[in-house]
């Protein structure tokens, strides 16, 4: 199936929650992972990834507000509102995301891609919302 037919056919979910990523230096999250009680809920959303230049994570509001005393050093952007593209993608689809993006693009909406192993997620600013929800409106099969 082609990915503007696999977006046709999805319900795009929107999280509740109000989002914040943080980038961290490799040392800063080594001293993080020494604290337990630091650690997200396992019944919120979040997202650890690491690489070579920094350990990034998205923590919601109140994860967040649980770890901003101990990551004061850290870049930190917030008012993030997470989209789920709940359609289950093959790993043969091509274009998928490039397809979403090109939606927000045309109506000058930034967003940053997040993929799980099965869906497709992108973060948008809160101000970006109802624009970005409107644009992508004729394109899904539903909006939530």
């Amino acid at each position: 199936m082609k990915a503007v037919d696999l977006l046709r056919a999805s319900k795009v979910e929107i999280s509740p929650e109000t989002f914040t990523l943080v980038s961290l230096r490799h040392e800063d999250w080594l001293r993080l992972l020494e604290n337990p009680e630091l650690s997200p809920r396992m019944t919120a959303p979040f997202m650890i990834f690491r690489d070579k230049f920094e350990v990034t994570l998205l923590l919601d509001e109140v994860d967040f507000g649980t770890i901003r005393h101990a990551v004061r050093d850290a870049k930190i952007e917030g008012g993030f509102r997470l989209l789920t593209f709940d359609t289950v993608l093959d790993f043969n689809v091509v274009g998928f995301l490039a397809e979403v993006a090109r939606i927000l693009a045309e109506e000058n909406i930034s967003m940053v891609a997040l993929s799980a192993f099965s869906r497709d997620h992108v973060l948008l600013k809160q101000n970006d919302l109802a624009p970005a929800l409107t644009s992508l409106g004729p394109f899904v099969g539903e909006l939530c």
